[in-house]
């Protein structure tokens, strides 16, 4: 197990029920950046394979 899983499993512990925005997570994630600018080029690669995680789909 990744340490990263464990936050991702307590993400979903906590707020699994919930529904979200794109824009609300946009916000969220700008707002990490800030708080932690160390951590740009990681949110930056996450925000782009959100954003083009159906482009895949199409291929063949």
């Amino acid at each position: 197990m990744y340490f990263t899983d464990r936050g991702i499993e307590e993400l979903e512990a906590r707020r699994g029920e919930e529904e979200v925005t794109l824009a609300w997570l946009a916000d969220k994630l700008r707002a990490f950046v800030d708080a932690n600018p160390e951590f740009e080029t990681a949110v930056e690669r996450l925000a782009t394979y959100l954003a083009r995680d159906d482009e895949d789909e199409f291929e063949d």
